[in-house]
């Protein structure tokens, strides 16, 4: 399992960087969301990595 926070805004990102938070389940900043290890979620993480943090 990966805890998945959300630690910056998605103001001003782009409009497929906010959908693949949106599908992840983040909201809020300082959210926290638990995601199985699989690649589709390493996709979407790779995608908004500069807004999440993951620690496995």
């Amino acid at each position: 399992m990966l805890k998945i926070t959300l630690k910056k805004s998605p103001i001003g990102t782009k409009p497929n960087q906010r959908g693949t938070l949106v599908a992840l389940g983040l909201k809020k900043r300082h959210q926290t969301v638990e995601k199985p290890d699989n690649p589709q979620i390493r996709g979407m993480i790779k995608t908004v990595s500069h807004l999440v943090e993951v620690e496995e």
